[in-house]
Parts: C-alpha cells; structure tokens; sequence
C-alpha cells in the first residue's frame, strides 16, 4: 500500500486529489504546512509528497535534500500557477498535479513513486508461477529472511508485496526501499535514519526506513548494488535486532523482517568481492526465483487482460478483450523487459486501441534482438545504424535517444530512466536543460505541458 503525504487544505482540490488517491489504495498522511509536511516526513517517510503550490516547495525540496530524506515531491497547482511549477521542477520537485486531478495521473504518480496502489494479488496462471506463489505463501507465516532472485521487470516487489499480506505481519507497515537509486550517504541515512546535529543540514532527528518498517516488513530491492560498508550494517541489524541512527548515542531496537531482492548473480558478486558472503547466507534464508516472462508462457495473456482491465479503469474508458490476432502477437514475443514491457504495451494499447476490440495495430512492441552469434543472412543483412549518426554531436545523439524514449514510455519519468539505464535526477537534469534550450519536453502521464521560460 502507497504511503501518500498531502501537504496543503483538504477542503478544496487537493482534498479530491486526496480521496482519489485513497480509492486507489494509497495510505494517507496530512500536513497543513510546508514545515509540518517535513516533521511527518522525519517521523514517518512516505513514498510520496504531493504539495499545494502555494506553500514552499523550492523550501521543502531543499529542507529534505539537506536532511537526506529520499521523498519525491509533486507540486500541485492549476494552470495559472505555472511560473511556480516551473520553480518548483527547478528547485527538483519530481513533477506538477494539475488541478483539478485526474485520476489516471495520480495513478501513475504513485507507480513512479515505486509504490503501486492496485491492491490485486499476482496474476498466476502458469504451472511454474502457481507453484511458485504456493511456496511463497507457505514461506510467508515464517519470521525467516527471503531472497527474492529474478530479471529486471518479473515483478519482485509485487512478490514481496504477497509475502508480506499472508505473514502475521500483514496488519503491520510494507516499506520498500531501492538500494540502487540512491547514492552511499544518501541511501545510509534512508536505511538507519540519523539524529540531529549528525551532518551539516540535520535540524531535527528522523527515523529510516527500519523504524517506519518496525511491526511489518521491509523489502531492500535490488541489494546487489548496496556498498560492502553499508552491507556490514544491514548485516548488524539482522543480527542485534537494532539500528544505529546517524550520529546516535545508543541503538534503536527494531522488529523488522526482512526481504532483498536482486537481479545479480550474488553468489558470483560474493566471488568478486562485491558482495559480503556472511550477508548472503543471512538473507538467504529462502530463496523465491521468479521466471522471466518468456519461460512462462500461460501467463501473459492473464497479465496482459489484467492490464488492460486496469488502464480502461483508470482512464475512463471501456474495458474491451484482446482480438485473436493481438493476442497471437503477444505469444509470439520473446519480452525482454519481462512484465514490466508487457505492462507498458497494453497500457499503450488502451490508449490507442480503436472499435469494441484491442486490435494488433495497438500492439507496439520492439523488435527482438538478433544474437550477435547468430548474425543475419547477407541477404537480409542489417541496415547501418551507426552511419546516420556520423557527423551529429554526442549531445544531440543523447537528446534525441532521451526524448524518444520518454515519448515511448508516455511521459513515465521512472520507466524512461530505466531504460536509458541512467538515474531518476539525472533524467530530470538532462530534461530540465531541454526546456531551458527552449524544447518541448513530453509531460508526466495525463501532465498538462509545462510552459517553456520566455525568450529573452
């Protein structure tokens, strides 16, 4: 479930934005004030903070990068306050809610935000999935650690997510936390929290992400990326039970269980002397591996309705079945980006499908990749893509691959960052530098365009 705080009245539009929300399974947090918003965030995180645009938000960014607390903020504002959601995406807020607020995009807000409110269980219909969620959900009613193990897009945090709802700690809070999107110092303070006075910017203490975790259970994804000095604590905490906040006199105790997930080789990580091998055999309590996509086949039609039902939903459209023909195009591709690409395709679908049916014209997907073992018949030898490139810039090759593929993505920020395999803020730096150059730049899902600077 989404941890959602709203900064600002509830009586007006930001309080519609806030029953939405809460429709589509958020948690709910309430500041009146840009300084309360902060002292919720110390106390409690969240995975996201949607701000009225009247209230500080340059001020809330700055005040939660100099305390280290990694919560996107979204300025929320009607079209006229557009100089101050340009200051505020300049000052680093993650994206602008016009008002009044729509569904759909609140939607997609929540799902960058890492935290994907469908309260749905996993769709499972492959013998190799179903037996797989059968020994999760056995597994579940332990205290053990588990090790989530799968490629990139399987769906890692949607398993956990299950094994969380059927422990005994289901009442208690979810809290997931990617290792990989947050730099060393950063991602410290996130995980353990810190005390005031620990560093230049710590007005007040706050408690991480174990302490909002305590009495449910906290997920690390992709823990492969996490340095060895942080592994040494995490491996700490699993042992004492406590947490030591940044600049803290005295540990915290802690009742947390514990999920990573990753889609590294950690055994081979442990041979390069990446990973600490005490830690493995501590998070590898049990091991869940989920199949890529292409191994198990019986699920992408299921997934695939279940995702066209849920974008119909949220974007007010009728809810209409695969035609024969698309469903047959879904079959016969390898997925690559597993069900995060088949995810993306029917939402794409929905939006462009035409008559009573999801026809295959609505079906965009990437051509496979052919393996460079076995090259193509001279015949029908690959065109060159490296000469139309010969004689651009390096900076407009990049431009142009950013732009395109956040077209592709529909404005998704997050997915669009994934693909290019570069971080969330540096996307958000490279975009912020289009606009000032004077280039329209795609909007977030269902944004109204924000307005270039004026010339001059």
């Amino acid at each position: 479930m989404a941890r959602l705080l709203i900064v600002g009245s509830l009586e007006g539009e930001l309080g519609a934005a806030a029953r939405v929300a809460i429709a589509r399974g958020a948690r709910l947090a309430h500041a009146e004030g840009a300084a309360a918003g902060l002292a919720r965030l110390r106390a409690e995180g969240a995975d996201l903070a949607l701000v009225d645009i009247r209230h500080d938000v340059p001020w809330l960014v700055h005040a939660l990068a100099a305390e280290r607390i990694a919560c996107p903020v979204v300025a929320c504002g009607h079209a006229e306050d557009a100089d101050a959601a340009v200051r505020a995406i300049e000052a680093g807020a993650r994206d602008f809610l016009p008002l009044p607020p729509d569904p759909d995009l609140i939607l997609a807000m929540l799902q960058a935000a890492g935290a994907d409110p469908a309260e749905e269980g996993p769709v499972a219909r492959d013998p190799a999935m179903v037996a797989l969620l059968a020994r999760a959900t056995q597994l579940a009613r332990a205290e053990a650690s588990v090790l989530i193990t799968g490629e990139s897009g399987t769906g890692k945090e949607v398993l956990a997510r299950h094994v969380h709802a059927a422990s005994r700690r289901a009442r208690g809070p979810f809290v997931a936390l990617n290792c990989a999107a947050l730099p060393e110092t950063l991602l410290e303070s996130e995980l353990f929290g810190h005390e005031k006075g620990a560093f230049s910017g710590a007005v007040a203490a706050r408690k991480g992400r174990f302490e909002q975790a305590d009495g449910g259970t906290l997920l690390l994804d992709e823990i492969g990326e996490m340095d060895p000095r942080l592994q040494a604590k995490i491996l700490r905490v699993i042992q004492e039970r406590e947490v030591d906040r940044l600049g803290g006199a005295a540990p915290v105790r802690v009742d947390v269980r514990l999920l990573a997930a990753t889609n590294r080789d950690l055994a081979a990580e442990v041979a390069r002397g990446r990973f600490r091998e005490d830690l493995l055999f501590r998070l590898n309590v049990v091991a869940l591996h989920i199949p890529p996509l292409r191994e198990r086949p019986a699920d992408i039609l299921p997934l695939a309705g279940h995702f066209a039902s849920r974008y119909a939903r949220a974007n007010g459209m009728p809810e209409r079945p695969l035609s024969a023909a698309a469903a047959e195009r879904l079959l016969s591709h390898p997925w690559p980006g597993n069900v995060r690409e088949l995810e993306n395709a029917l939402h794409r679908a929905v939006l462009l499908a035409e008559g009573a049916e999801i026809g295959p014209a609505a079906i965009e997907l990437a051509a496979p990749r052919i393996p460079a073992a076995e090259p193509a018949p001279a015949a029908a030898a690959k065109p060159n893509r490296i000469a139309p490139l010969v004689g651009r810039r390096m900076e407009e090759v990049e431009r142009d691959l950013i732009l395109e593929t956040l077209s592709h993505c529909l404005g998704n920020r997050t997915r669009a960052a994934e693909i290019l395999g570069i971080s969330i803020r540096t996307l958000r730096n490279k975009l912020q530098e289009y606009r000032a150059a004077g280039l329209a730049v795609p909007p977030a899902p269902g944004q109204a365009p924000i307005p270039l600077p004026a010339a001059g």
